[in-house]
């Protein structure tokens, strides 16, 4: 939290429509915050303003693509001064696929949502001081798996970038959460109609014995945001998986 403790802490969640950015927005509105969740869809942002439990906090949504660097200068001259910026968008439809039927656009795309649009984010986001930005990696880059090199190759590109952005913006601080596999709406996406028995197959090997949940990571991100001691850090958040 910024050191002005007297007014509400403002925080940007791109990518706060669901998942793990909506638990974050959940979990801030209940300390009073100020959030603004942003995304592509305005019917997913409407769905999730209503689906946020009352309290003493205030919500509001912005519809902002993070590969258009004109839709993030709008997103951040409106919101004006933010305490945190937090990112979780990512599209990985078509992400993950065998480096044979490798597709450039599909590729191109990925590392658009996930490696240029932080940055992006970090040259257009006015932030106060004390303030932070956390991007959002995954598993993929230390743990690889066939079929997933893109998608591995962009979260380590995304770990590299909040590193030095952490020394070229300093104070400000700028970290990652690597979530290991967390139920979140992606997994339709990914896996269909096997989700349950992936997900039943993958707790059996962690040494938590479960999937992750939204909120698991939404607590990882308060903890990078709240403690002004943590920059350039990504911070695992797996269920042990990088050790299975």
């Amino acid at each position: 939290m910024t050191e002005n403790m007297t007014t509400p802490e403002r925080v940007v969640i791109i990518g706060g429509s669901s998942g793990m950015g909506l638990a974050l927005a959940a979990a801030l509105v209940g300390t009073g915050a100020e959030v603004t969740i942003a995304g592509r869809s305005a019917a997913r942002l409407a769905d999730a303003e209503r689906t946020l439990p009352e309290g003493p906090g205030k919500v509001r949504s912005v519809v902002a693509d993070i590969t258009r660097e004109t839709d993030l200068e709008q997103l951040f001259t409106e919101v004006g001064q933010v305490d945190h910026v937090v990112i979780t968008a990512a599209d990985a439809n078509g992400a993950y696929q065998p480096i044979g039927s490798f597709d450039a656009e599909i590729g191109r795309n990925f590392f658009e949502a996930k490696v240029i649009g932080p940055a992006l984010v970090a040259k257009h986001a006015q932030l106060a001081p004390g303030g932070s930005l956390t991007f959002t990696s995954g598993i993929a880059a230390y743990r690889p798996a066939a079929g997933a090199s893109v998608v591995a190759a962009a979260n380590g590109a995304l770990a590299s970038l909040a590193y030095a952005l952490a020394v070229e913006l300093g104070p400000l601080r700028v970290n990652v959460v690597s979530p290991g596999w967390i139920d979140t709406p992606i997994w339709d996406t990914i896996a269909g109609p096997a989700k349950t028995e992936r997900h039943q197959q993958m707790a059996a090997r962690l040494p938590v014995g479960r999937i992750g949940r939204p909120d698991d990571i939404a607590r990882a991100m308060l903890t990078l945001m709240h403690n002004p001691y943590i920059t350039g850090t990504v911070l695992h958040v797996d269920g042990g998986h990088r050790l299975t």
